[in-house]
């Protein structure tokens, strides 16, 4: 059975929550860079964004982060993984809000860690997530959370963004089929 945990005005009033939450932390928006996560953190920044320029009346800078290659689990996957493009503006020194849909055991938000500096030294990063579930193996905390939904392991946490989905937004929770626990 499939849960709806926020709907298409629960997830705008969330981005919205957020956006003056990134804004009151960092005093504006100086030296600021939102940078996504592939594939719907890059959406989330780009609405946050949207979102920052209606409330300051400025743009920021938005990058798009493939971590594909920065992740520990790469052998597990495939020889031959799909990398995506990597489009990240100057972040030397700057403040830089990674923007992921949601946070789970922090892996992933480990590896776009990775990757920026990689790209670059900025003088902060902060994270912003749609959805905190838990479950952390790092010790990796968010700074700007939508939802804190608690689950077990053996749940599933959807986000469906009608730009990369074609479907209405809404974040949904379900038992794990694939689970031998549920069979």
């Amino acid at each position: 059975m499939e849960k709806v945990i926020l709907d298409e005005a629960a997830i705008r009033r969330a981005l919205t929550r957020i956006a003056y939450e990134i804004l009151e932390r960092n005093k504006g928006v100086e030296d600021m860079v939102l940078v996504g996560i592939k594939t719907r953190g890059v959406t989330l920044a780009e609405r946050l964004a949207e979102r920052i320029k209606q409330i300051e009346g400025k743009e920021l800078s938005i990058g798009e982060l493939d971590i594909t290659l920065y992740r520990d689990d790469l052998s597990e996957k495939s020889e031959h993984p799909h990398v995506r493009e990597t489009v990240i503006p100057d972040i030397i020194g700057k403040r830089v809000i990674l923007v992921d849909d949601v946070l789970f055991t922090g892996r992933t938000i480990r590896a776009a860690m990775d990757a920026l500096i990689d790209v670059g030294r900025p003088q902060l990063i902060q994270l912003a997530v749609l959805i905190d579930r838990g479950h952390r193996e790092l010790p990796i905390r968010p700074d700007f959370i939508g939802k804190n939904v608690p689950t077990s392991r053996n749940e599933i946490i959807s986000v469906v963004v009608s730009e990369v989905d074609g479907l209405t937004d809404s974040v949904t929770l379900r038992e794990n089929s694939n689970d031998p626990a549920n069979k």
